[in-house]
């Protein structure tokens, strides 16, 4: 028995701690259920359902962790608590860390187990607030003053107040008939509303470009108050433009023998809740003004954001400002066509370069260009964007021409704002080296032609001289071979062939014969035909010898 008790109490040491007390008569309590976490702005709400039987002394306790904790802390404002909810705003935790949080039951020493909530992030999680509002009337017009949600320094929304838009939605409390406005700035003028009349409207603020659930402030009222009929109008349909080197404000106002007062404010002091009617600027050259229109010089705005209202003034009346109008210098800036150059850099690139007509004007922005380049005898455009005005065009055919035009390109935050496209400018690639190779063998060819030819007809001359002589003897010889003595070099060695012999009458000398060639005064001479069989004799000879001691004598004569 002793040994059955002792394993009896060993199970309920080892089991939980509130089995073991409801064993020695304790109750056994259930965890929280339902376990839910709220957080709207900075206000952090845990709440759960206790079912606890009436009359029972049952309270709640919770803790938390992040993951930079290897322990559970006690998590403050939700420590005893007797209701179904607790606020522990005063957690001292970033709002962007993960935390984790569990709840129990309590009721003296009994406790029921942890009941755990998944990780999550307060920022995350949180919803957006009802704004603060507050309101000023005038008698046609309504001023708005809006506090943006989160009352806490460093708090949930600390690093986002430049980014609430807020949701404005009013309406003459007789016809119920809603309008809606949005502005980003957290006071607002409504205007071209009626004297002495009741106008009531709501507001609803959000984070831009952030998806959150808000809420809707309660609904406020006021009464516009009565018209001054003695009071001038203000200006109306505010209007702001730049131009060149120029800004110009207009406006349109009925009433003559006036005056105009223009002032600008940098919109990032309306992005705070604080009073900036001070920090509102004279307008150079819109003092005084008596055009429904002035123009100031670019250079007195850095680029940014900016409000501009006017006033009308006759003698002691001032008219109340008019509807503030807001100017992006970036965004609403006519942007002028660039220059564009091009020059030809090899045979396969040309390089561009992109000027500004007025580099005075954009001398604060950071442009950037939008290039279209084509072939001149075709159609197909390429597009190219550059942010440097110097640049070069590659993988261009040789010997091209190829067109270009540009614009130029501003990209805001908010606004994209872009210029008419230049003039055409075309230009083309200089030669490969392929054409200069096709070139060079022209000319080549050009030099060296006659050269050539020369050539060939030298050797020509010089084969024809060698292999190929001429028939035609020289003409000294030519008179005294007759045509029959040619053929008879033709016949067969088996005729018998010819000779003739002239007996020279008169003995003068070679040179007298040829004299006398030259004058067709031919002396007289006698021919014999001989036959002669080509059988010689010593005796011949002898002939022969005589013969020729003999020469120049009349009575001489020579046989063949």
């Amino acid at each position: 028995m002793i040994g059955l008790l002792g394993v009896t109490t060993l199970v309920l040491v080892a089991g939980p701690p509130w089995e073991l007390r409801a064993a020695a008569g304790g109750t056994n309590l259930k965890p929280p259920q339902n376990v839910e976490v709220s957080i709207i702005d900075d206000t952090f709400i845990l709440q759960w359902d206790g079912r606890s039987s009436p009359g029972r002394n049952v309270t709640f306790s919770a803790g938390y962790q992040t993951l930079e904790m290897n322990n559970w802390m006690e998590l403050p404002g939700c420590q005893c608590v007797a209701s179904t909810n607790c606020d522990f705003s005063s957690l001292n935790t970033n709002v962007y860390d993960k935390v984790k949080l569990r709840i129990r039951a309590e009721e003296g020493n009994n406790t029921s187990p942890w009941q755990e909530l998944d990780w999550f992030i307060p920022y995350l999680k949180a919803q957006i607030g009802p704004p603060k509002v507050r309101l000023e009337a005038e008698d046609k017009a309504i001023i708005i003053n809006i506090s943006p949600p989160g009352t806490k320094d460093n708090g949930m929304w600390d690093m986002d107040k430049s980014s609430f838009r807020y949701r404005i939605t009013f309406w003459e409390d007789a016809s119920g008939r809603q309008t809606t406005v949005e502005t980003a700035y957290p006071k607002y003028l409504i205007t071209d509303l009626s004297p002495t009349t009741t106008y009531c409207l709501k507001v609803k603020a959000r984070i831009f470009l952030l998806k959150k659930h808000a809420v809707d402030s309660p609904v406020y009222c006021v009464n516009t108050t009565v018209e001054n009929v003695d009071k001038l109008p203000p200006p109306e349909n505010v209007r702001v433009s730049g131009e060149n080197q120029s800004y110009v404000i207009q406006w349109n106002y009925t009433h003559k023998n006036v005056t105009f007062q223009a002032q600008w404010l940098p919109a990032f002091f309306k992005k705070r809740p604080a009073d900036y009617e001070a920090k509102w600027t004279l307008v150079p050259g819109c003092d005084g003004a008596r055009a429904a229109q002035c123009v100031f010089p670019q250079s007195t705005l850095q680029k940014g954001t900016y409000f501009f209202r006017v006033r009308a003034s006759s003698g002691n009346s001032t008219s109340s400002w008019s509807r503030e109008k807001e100017f992006d210098t970036e965004s609403q800036t006519v942007l002028l066509p660039p220059v564009v150059i091009m020059k030809a850099v090899n045979s396969s690139s040309l390089r561009v370069f992109i000027g500004s007509q007025n580099k005075s004007a954009h001398q604060h922005y950071l442009l950037t260009y939008e290039i279209i380049f084509w072939e001149n005898t075709s159609n197909a455009e390429r597009k190219i964007v550059e942010n440097r005005t110097d640049f070069t065009l590659p993988n261009l055919e040789a010997l091209t021409m190829y067109c270009i035009k540009a614009r130029a390109l501003l990209k805001a935050k908010k606004w994209n704002n872009s210029s008419e496209f230049s003039e055409t400018t075309c230009e083309r690639t200089k030669p490969g080296s392929s054409h200069r190779a096709w070139l060079a063998a022209v000319l080549c060819v050009m030099l060296a032609a006659p050269l050539l030819l020369l050539t060939l007809w030298g050797l020509r001359r010089l084969v024809n001289y060698v292999f190929f002589p001429s028939s035609v003897p020289p003409s000294t010889i030519d008179e005294y071979i007759s045509e029959q003595s040619l053929k008879n070099i033709l016949l067969s060695t088996s005729e018998e062939q010819t000779e003739r012999c002239f007996i020279i009458e008169n003995g003068d000398t070679i040179a007298t014969i040829k004299e006398t060639n030259q004058t067709e005064d031919h002396k007289t001479y006698n021919s014999q035909t001989s036959q002669d069989s080509g059988n010689y004799s010593n005796e011949d000879a002898d002939n022969v010898s005589r013969a020729s001691n003999g020469f120049g004598q009349e009575d001489s004569v020579w046989q063949g």
